[in-house]
């Protein structure tokens, strides 16, 4: 798969801690506003970036991200405006890993081994599609893991002993753990069940654990990144660029800022989680 993921989690493993995981809808408000924020998601602490792609049926995501992608699909973001994205970015940053994370409707509607390529161009490294079942590899995943894009597997804590190693069959790059049955942003996970998961998952794979779904806080993060090797972190950054915008939705001078301020805040409850955990 892409090197630049399996050296990100190389590097955070051989230096102790977690990776921070961070995602921000593309286009939402508009294309240089997410623009900004992802170039400054790596300098605020960010070790992978996924770069959600707007959708106008989002099933699984609560209604911060709903309204993230209702403002970008309003502000006429497309597929090819996320990938322009992630290009743009490359521009400044060939080291942090690009995670494009979505429905298969746009992609399929793009075509396949057109968004494929272009992926790769645009700097790409791995995929998470939330509606393609495993059942369903042969639509994107197989086809994306012989180009080289990783592609990203959600487990969740209904995902059984029998069905897990069908789930993580075809998964690389790391598999993301989904903390709590229901839609993003919905509540909080139960801590204390994570750890249990974690090790469940990692006795039928030797990739990275990521766990996300309700992370919030420098707390939170640090006390899921005790057990996991990833804390993943997404309504609370897209409700922090909706609670800067101006009474019309549009971008003020504190909507990049806003989101620094909290990413810095989530990657030391990250940097400081295995810390916590010894003592």
């Amino acid at each position: 798969m892409t090197e630049r993921m399996d050296a990100r989690f190389a590097d955070l493993k051989a230096e102790g801690r977690p990776a921070l995981i961070t995602y921000f809808m593309g286009g939402d408000p508009d294309f240089e506003t997410s623009l900004g924020i992802m170039k400054a998601l790596p300098e605020a602490g960010a070790d992978v970036i996924e770069l959600g792609m707007p959708f106008s049926d989002p099933m699984a995501d609560g209604p911060a991200i709903q309204m993230a992608g209702h403002r970008a699909l309003s502000g006429g973001q497309t597929l090819s405006k996320t990938l322009d994205l992630a290009r743009a970015f490359r521009e400044g940053d060939q080291k942090t890993p690009i995670v494009l994370m979505g429905y298969y409707n746009p992609i399929y509607s793009f075509g396949v081994e057109r968004f494929l390529d272009a992926a790769l161009e645009a700097g790409i490294d791995g995929l998470i599609v939330v509606d393609l079942p495993p059942e369903m590899d042969d639509e994107l995943c197989i086809p994306a893991l012989a180009k080289g894009i990783n592609f990203i597997r959600l487990a969740t804590p209904t995902t059984d002993e029998k069905r897990l190693p069908k789930v993580l069959k075809n998964t690389s790059g790391f598999v993301y753990y989904v903390s709590m049955n229901g839609i993003t942003g919905s509540a909080l996970p139960d801590l204390s069940k994570i750890a249990a998961a974690v090790n469940r998952i990692k006795a039928h794979t030797d990739l990275p654990v990521c766990v996300g779904f309700g992370v919030k806080t420098a707390d939170h993060a640090q006390a899921i990144g005790a057990a996991a090797d990833g804390v993943v972190v997404g309504s609370a950054i897209v409700a922090q660029v909706a609670g800067s915008l101006d009474a019309e939705g549009r971008a003020t001078s504190h909507t990049i800022s806003a989101v620094s301020t909290l990413v810095r805040g989530l990657a030391t409850g990250v940097r400081s989680a295995r810390l916590a955990a010894a003592e």
